[in-house]
């Protein structure tokens, strides 16, 4: 019985020893006797890029003869769009934009008069027509019937300096020369707000200015903002951004509309551009649904393309508890 016992505790000791290894979360500590337990920090989460606008589906219920939208994403250079965003339609103010860029681009260092700088600023705050006119020629523009079908020179000067590839002028009679028909397509548009966003068109001096002055159109669609001459351009693009995305840093727009009577249509287009992407969209529908069915497609437009979707979050799917 001895010997039996023996053996037994012999035994014991050996896995105890050897085999049964005490986990060191649970050993003695020399000193105290108490017991310690290993602490593992929890991984910090990565938090999630800021919302944006990026390629995806959009689906508009239009009434009308032409919709076409682009949008270029700036820091990956991808462009994607409605599968026409290569055809075209008449610029009208949206192209003041441009007029002023090109304007301030060849003063190079030197300053305009004050005048000229006001004009250049209604041309864009309220898209006043006998400011950008006054704009266009001090920039070499001409009303002439350009010879040959060709643009004039500043319309040239933006197909050669922004890189533009469906851009040509105005083939209305009689209107051939002047800037507001000038025929572009969005994939030209979205081409045309990045080469001012990242200071080709306005100049290294002028950018900056004229990307705020783009970022204070004001007045809106309302009758007692829209004058002969001038009008009320806040709206569509950004009244489609939630704050997530117009809180991260301005956004720069220039919108173009006109009911004109040789087709009895509206042609509406909305440009808007930020560091991250440039947007546009061109309409041209029947005078009857009015300036507001526009810009509300232009909004609806945006925030189709907004990424993430507010409240789109995936939510966690709860695992179901089964038998053990």
């Amino acid at each position: 019985m001895r010997s039996r016992v023996i053996m037994v505790l012999a035994v014991t000791a050996v896995l105890l020893g050897g085999v049964m290894l005490v986990p060191a979360a649970y050993a003695r500590l020399a000193a105290g006797g108490t017991t310690a337990t290993e602490s593992v920090a929890a991984p910090t989460p990565t938090p999630p890029p800021p919302p944006t606008l990026a390629a995806g589906k959009v689906s508009v219920n239009f009434k009308g003869e032409f919709f076409s939208w682009a949008l270029l994403d700036r820091e990956s250079d991808k462009l994607s769009g409605s599968k026409n965003m290569a055809a075209t339609s008449s610029t009208e103010s949206m192209l003041k934009a441009w007029i002023v860029a090109d304007y301030l681009r060849r003063l190079g260092d030197k300053e305009p008069t004050a005048a000229m700088k006001e004009a250049a600023r209604l041309a864009i705050r309220d898209s006043n027509d006998d400011a950008a006119n006054r704009v266009y020629a001090a920039a070499g523009g001409s009303y002439r019937v350009p010879a040959g079908g060709q643009p004039g020179p500043v319309v040239k000067r933006a197909i050669s300096v922004c890189g533009l590839t469906d851009t040509k002028r105005g083939n209305v009679a009689p209107y051939e020369g002047w800037w507001s028909f000038t025929r572009m397509s969005p994939r030209d548009a979205v081409r045309l707000g990045d080469c001012i966003a990242d200071g080709t068109a306005a100049g290294p001096k002028w950018t900056k200015w004229l990307l705020t002055e783009m970022s204070k159109v004001r007045g809106s669609t309302a009758a007692k903002d829209q004058k002969a001459r001038s009008g009320g351009g806040r709206w569509g693009i950004v009244d489609g951004l939630p704050e997530s995305i117009t809180n991260q840093g301005p956004v720069s727009i220039k919108n173009g509309w006109t009911a004109l009577n040789y087709d009895g249509n509206w042609h509406v287009n909305c440009l808007a551009v930020t560091k991250k992407w440039s947007l546009a969209v061109m309409l041209r529908y029947p005078h009857k649904s009015g300036l507001d069915y526009g810009a509300d497609v232009c909004a609806s437009v945006a925030s189709q393309l907004v990424t993430p979707q507010p409240g789109g979050a995936l939510k966690v799917p709860q695992q179901p508890v089964g038998k053990l």
